[in-house]
């Protein structure tokens, strides 16, 4: 795990100019107490945090990080970490919705509009049987829009429609409950059609 000052710096801002779109609360994982790259991370996420007054900046240890995640995910808002990290906090995040299906994911950089795509990835084992809960990639979609295009009205419209379309019940089998309706992943799609209608 080897980072650089300027590699540090180019996440970090990223960070803070993500908080800044949503509610302004940044929270930064390491392991500084063992790492000494963990260290180094933390002081220039520190250091860049001066230049974001509007961002409020913490600081959580990954160990402790999961554990609040898990205990209380609503207290985060924007959270950034490096990739090995990121990596298990991420599969953790997806769970927590009640599905890896569910949770959409971004790439970001300081140039470009990024790369988007469910953390799932494409699930060869269920191809072709319209079983693919889709809504991890629509919501994919909703933060291109937020996040690449500067499109937060049109990104709002997709979130909406998705929280419509759970609230009337729709399921796909990776989340469905006892008084849901079961949907494919066309279904899932049509119902998605109809409330962004």
């Amino acid at each position: 795990m080897a980072y650089t000052v300027e590699e540090i710096d180019r996440i970090g801002r990223v960070a803070f100019e993500t908080a800044q779109k949503r509610r302004g609360q940044l929270c930064s994982v390491d392991k500084a107490n063992v790492l000494e790259v963990s260290q180094l991370w933390r002081d220039r996420i520190t250091a860049l945090a001066a230049d974001y007054p509007d961002v409020t900046l913490s600081h959580l240890y990954v160990d402790n990080a999961a554990m609040q995640l898990i205990r209380w995910p609503k207290q985060f808002d924007t959270i950034v970490t490096g990739n090995l990290f990121g990596d298990i906090l991420s599969d953790a995040a997806a769970m927590l919705t009640g599905s890896i299906g569910m949770l959409p994911s971004a790439s970001l950089g300081a140039e470009g509009p990024g790369v988007y795509e469910p953390v799932h990835g494409s699930a060869p084992d269920i191809a072709g049987q319209d079983m693919a809960n889709p809504l991890a990639q629509v919501l994919s979609a909703a933060m291109m829009l937020r996040y690449g295009l500067n499109q937060p009205a049109a990104a709002d419209r997709i979130e909406q429609a998705v929280i419509t379309v759970l609230d009337q019940g729709y399921r796909t089998g990776d989340i469905m409950s006892e008084t849901m309706t079961l949907v494919g992943c066309k279904g899932m799609g049509e119902a998605l059609l109809a409330a962004l209608a």
